[in-house]
């Protein structure tokens, strides 16, 4: 088959692969898309290197052309100004990232050109190269292919064990098996015996979540309530100094409205930046905040806070924690920065071709010191997350300490309607499994809800609408596998698989 025709049809299976990704969740291409992309590179002629990275780059092309299309919407946001940006941003970052996928085929063509150990070789580097893209150069983990189990029912119970590094091992390893079951028993009959003991662990992994869940209860029904306020503030619109008043009048009756239940909530948390002024340095919001708090609440909000002198000042996006007496009592800021949104990667070379960051302040953010838990009154120790920081599923507590639970602040009324804000809301849901602890998330346009250490949603909001939502925190669990031992077993599982398969001479 021409060169050409291998190439479209690798983007194809690549744009198809990503269907798979919630919130469309159509995990059958998992296996149709991985199977036929194997099936195609057996088909070609070994030892073409050149060919073999171009094949795996246009297959990440196809893939994340379609999981990160919408964050052109962003730049719709404001279109005579941003628009021109749009395809050098999402096309940019599109090609960025397949360049890892590219790497991790010209791998594989390199240590095993033909026979059927391919199976074992590729997925294992394609999981090893999405780790590393989401630590290297400060890292972009969005849409992995471990957050395909998202769709798969008790298979994303296994992120309390191995992670989302190990879920993608996983899937990728599910996905290529229909083909490799065929192609083991073509080429090497006796090694048949591999890729069905692997395909039973699918649905033992499915069988054993599904356990997990059935046996335990759904809701905790004496926990701290929390209040969710989602405002639902247009993007074009929040950061018009004129609209201030009417933003926060909107977010203070949310606040203090009564609850359906007729209990006081413990907490309430606002959203992401939630209004366009400097929240900290005005007391007339601090003393309307004051007033409308009970005794023993606790406001957090996300906020934009600056810090230094009037001729220069560095600007946070953080989180504040406000008693009732209006004081702020804590302050988080966010360490993982927006490429391109709260900052401007090469920022020497783009600014002069007129390139600009989208979140528009005269200067780029700065990044606060790194991970940081705070003690919320009532409810005990916090993991702070901020938007951007949810997808990261290491590093998200310093080192040694142990939460009762994640707080997510969020805006992700950039994206408007489209799958950005669910695949969002899924990575947050992967990051409560992982950790075994429940999280709050509220979202400006949603989606704001609270999940359980298991995963399981115990109450959200619809996209696109003005409401607040209170609910008892869930209990936390113990320390996962996940959590105690991180990435290593990933890590050894892959290379294990890549030396035996790549040199060695065992059959199995």
């Amino acid at each position: 088959m021409a060169l050409r025709y291998v190439l479209a049809l690798k983007f194809v299976l690549g744009f198809g692969l990503a269907l798979a990704l919630p919130p469309l969740s159509q995990v059958w291409l998992i296996f149709v898309c991985l199977s036929l992309l194997l099936l195609i590179d057996s088909m070609q002629p070994p030892g073409r290197l050149r060919h073999a990275f171009w094949g795996g780059l246009v297959f990440g092309l196809g893939y994340f052309s379609f999981a990160l299309h919408w964050i052109g919407y962003a730049f719709l946001v404001d279109a005579q100004s941003y628009l021109w940006m749009m395809p050098f941003a999402v096309g940019g970052l599109a090609g960025l990232m397949a360049i890892y996928w590219g790497l991790a085929f010209l791998i594989t063509e390199w240590l095993v050109r033909r026979g059927w150990r391919r199976w074992l070789v590729m997925p294992s580097l394609l999981a090893m190269v999405e780790w590393l893209r989401g630590i290297l150069f400060t890292g972009f983990p969005w849409d992995a292919p471990g957050l395909m189990a998202d769709g798969m029912g008790g298979v994303l119970q296994l992120a309390s064990l191995v992670g989302m590094p190990g879920l993608t091992l996983l899937v990728l390893l599910w996905g290529v098996l229909p083909c490799a079951i065929v192609l083991s028993w073509r080429q090497a009959r006796q090694s048949v015996l591999l890729p069905l003991l692997v395909l039973l662990t699918l649905p033992a992994s499915w069988w054993w979540g599904q356990d997990r869940l059935s046996s335990l209860p759904r809701a905790a029904n004496n926990g701290p309530l929390i209040r969710l306020v989602q405002p639902n503030i247009a993007q074009s619109d929040k950061w018009r100094s004129e609209n201030g008043a009417k933003v926060f009048d909107d977010l203070m009756a949310m606040t203090v409205a009564v609850s359906p239940a007729g209990v006081m909530p413990s907490v309430i948390i606002w959203p992401e930046a939630t209004v366009p002024f400097l929240l900290d340095e005005s007391e007339p919001a601090l003393q309307r905040i004051a007033e409308g708090l009970k005794p023993g609440q606790t406001l957090l909000t996300g906020a934009i806070r600056r810090q230094g002198s009037v001729a220069r000042s560095d600007y946070f996006t953080s989180i504040l924690t406000i008693d009732h007496h209006g004081v702020v009592t804590h302050r988080y800021d966010k360490w993982r920065l927006v490429p391109g949104g709260e900052y401007l990667p090469l920022a020497w070379l783009l600014e002069p071709l007129g390139f600009r960051k989208v979140a528009d302040l005269p200067e780029a953010f700065s990044a606060g010191p790194g991970p940081v838990q705070a003690d919320v009154p009532g409810v005990g120790p916090a993991v702070l997350l901020i938007c951007y920081e949810a997808i990261f599923p290491h590093q998200l507590v310093p080192t040694g300490q142990r939460a009762r639970w994640i707080v997510n602040v969020t805006n992700d009324g950039w994206f408007g309607r489209s799958i950005g804000p669910y695949q969002h809301w899924a990575q947050t849901r992967m990051r409560a499994v992982e950790q075994g602890l429940p999280m709050a998330r509220a979202a400006n346009t949603g989606v704001s809800g609270m999940i359980d250490a298991y995963g399981r949603h115990v109450v959200t909001t619809e996209l696109g609408t003005a409401v607040f939502i209170d609910a008892q925190l869930p209990e936390s669990l113990l320390p996962t596998l996940f959590v105690r031992v991180g990435a290593a077993p990933f890590l050894i599982s892959c290379l294990f698989l890549i030396l035996v398969a790549g040199f060695g001479r065992v059959k199995f």
